[in-house]
């Protein structure tokens, strides 16, 4: 089998596979959990025809090559749509995942927002408006994706180490996702960082990334078609951590918040307490004295 025809019955599977997919996660109403999940696997199902019937037509010329600035205007505009909703998947399953403590998810979305802005900012700013252009739209396209994909890998290393605290189990939907995100994340990093080297369609590096696109939707598959097991309820003591930093995050930003503050009753403090009195009571006997 030649590479070009295994990497087109990949890219078929790999259709398939975003197909069914988005079937199954709307057939179990998990759009309604996860509405920009459910907008993200609808714009991959729709787009990814008419990418390839415009890159079919670019290819053989059809309108004589008005089909090459159509298909860069549409893959171009589909990339940024799907890296907007990448944002907000990850926000759906940051949310998900703190649903249990209130203070901590409000507080954890401010911080995650001014992430995502600085992380924007900091690739936009090392991309040069000299010259403005279709290599420019492209540019300011992947800088903006490589900055959801960080959000992305984040998200997954901070699930990793929080499921026990947080009491989420590996069969949820939310780290399903943040799970797939994460190995699509990653292999977008392979790709860039091995593009220069490897140009051609059918080079190794792609087949490795598509590999690992479909292995992440054919979990993504499996994660909808099995039943999600229930959480398991969040029981701490008061004196808890994770407790006391969700009551503060909670009274963060509320008008009229009052603490309370109690003086230090330290052993030190005590000690010098006493230390005072026995002087003072020296002082008194010694004046009794002399009168």
């Amino acid at each position: 089998m030649s590479p070009q025809i295994a990497m087109y019955l990949m890219n078929v599977a790999e259709f398939a596979l975003w197909a069914v997919l988005g079937f199954l996660f709307w057939k179990r109403r998990l759009h309604s959990l996860f509405p920009a999940m459910g907008g993200y696997l609808a714009l991959r199902v729709v787009s990814a025809p008419v990418l390839l019937f415009l890159n079919i037509g670019q290819s053989r010329h059809w309108l004589n090559g008005h089909f090459l600035d159509i298909y860069f205007i549409a893959y171009y505009a589909v990339y940024v749509a799907s890296a907007v909703y990448l944002y907000f998947i990850c926000m759906e399953v940051f949310r998900s995942a703190l649903s249990a403590f209130s203070g901590l998810m409000r507080l954890g979305t401010i911080v995650f927002r001014w992430a995502a802005l600085a992380s924007f900012m900091v690739g936009i700013s090392t991309i040069s408006f000299a010259h403005w252009g279709a290599p420019v739209i492209a540019e300011i396209a992947y800088r903006l994706m490589r900055s959801v994909s960080v959000l992305e890998l984040c998200l997954l290393g901070f699930l990793c180490l929080s499921m026990n605290a947080l009491r989420l189990p590996v069969r949820s939907m939310a780290f399903g996702i943040a799970l797939g995100l994460g190995l699509m994340a990653a292999s977008d990093f392979i790709f860039a960082s091995l593009a220069s080297r490897y140009t051609t369609d059918t080079s190794p590096v792609q087949f490795v990334c598509e590999s690992i696109i479909l292995f992440s939707l054919g979990m993504w598959v499996v994660w909808c078609a099995l039943p999600e097991p229930a959480r398991k309820p969040v029981v701490m003591p008061a004196s808890s951590t994770i407790y006391r930093w969700n009551e503060i995050a909670s009274a963060l930003g509320h008008t009229g918040t009052k603490v309370a503050v109690h003086p230090a009753s330290g052993f030190f403090l005590s000690d010098v307490e006493k230390v005072v009195e026995d002087v003072l009571a020296r002082n008194l006997k010694d004046r009794e004295s002399e009168t």
